[in-house]
């Protein structure tokens, strides 16, 4: 790696740690599994149910007095200003994805700029909040685009949780550190990494997403009480509003690790997000890792 990084302070106390819980804002037709059946050129005309999805993961957030943060398409923020204004006037974060769920490693510094700068615009000018917090479409940050956190900083946000920690076939820098850290010389900017469980000198991830949807509970609820405890760190725990949607319409031409990636178990999560919530504290990211934030 070129860059120097510098690890945030971790608890040293017995206070037990508040966890970050975290929901990326895109349709079911936006994902990377199913990039090779459905083209961009197509969005316009499938049925929509990112404004259902999200309506139902705020209501249950709501039951469960939890406060999150939304990391928000600008296409959404766009074709859906009511669903932002919710999410802005009860309370959680509003966080930027970019614009389209296009990955930052398959843009330039100049087209990446432009992408942040623009969504940034649009959530804050919809939502009427600043926005400091990125996450990059399918954790494309890594050590071949490491620039693109200067940009972030640049164009005024305040952290990313666009690195994910592990080696994985579409994203992963697994020489990154596990938790919150500064790569910016001289900058407050935090880079906070989605979570991983050390096992055997091994990160696996616990951090939420499909690993969640198709592993039992009792294993995601051990993996990230094990982080509280031991590592005496937060936990960053994400998902998106498409997997409580088991009703979503079907693609064909799949492959059938996309099936499997996409659609196990959709009908089971709500559930087990309802265990989640009650069973670990959370907060905002900004909350938990901008300690200037109240």
């Amino acid at each position: 790696m070129n860059k120097t990084f510098s690890p945030l302070p971790r608890i040293e106390n017995n206070i037990k740690p508040v966890n970050a819980m975290t929901v990326d804002v895109e349709d079911y037709f936006q994902v990377q599994a199913l990039e090779d059946a459905v083209e961009r050129k197509n969005w316009e005309d499938l049925p929509r149910r990112v404004d259902r999805n999200t309506n139902i993961v705020l209501d249950l957030f709501a039951d469960a007095g939890v406060k999150g943060t939304f990391f928000t398409l600008g296409w959404v923020a766009e074709r859906h200003p009511d669903l932002i204004r919710r999410i802005v006037s009860e309370g959680h974060e509003l966080a930027s994805h970019g614009m389209s769920h296009v990955r930052a490693s398959e843009q330039d510094r100049e087209t990446f700029k432009a992408d942040v700068g623009r969504a940034k615009a649009v959530l804050e000018d919809v939502g009427g909040v600043p926005v400091t917090g990125y996450r990059a479409a399918s954790f494309s940050i890594g050590e071949r685009n490491l620039w693109a956190l200067d940009v972030l900083a640049e164009e005024g946000y305040r952290y990313s949780s666009s690195i994910y920690p592990i080696r994985h076939d579409n994203y992963g820098m697994p020489q990154a550190p596990r938790f919150a850290f500064m790569p910016i010389n001289g900058s407050n900017f935090v880079e906070a990494p989605v979570t991983t469980v050390e096992v055997l000198g091994r990160k696996v991830p616990c951090g939420g997403g499909g690993y969640f949807r198709l592993l039992p509970y009792d294993i995601s609820r051990w993996a990230m009480r094990r982080v509280n405890e031991k590592d005496g760190a937060s936990c960053i725990f994400y998902f998106h509003p498409w997997e409580i949607d088991p009703d979503q319409p079907r693609q064909t031409g799949l492959s059938l690790k996309s099936r499997f990636r996409h659609y196990t178990n959709l009908s089971r999560m709500a559930a087990k997000l309802r265990r989640v919530l009650s069973d670990f504290e959370w907060d905002r990211m900004d909350r938990i890792f901008l300690p200037s934030v109240n």
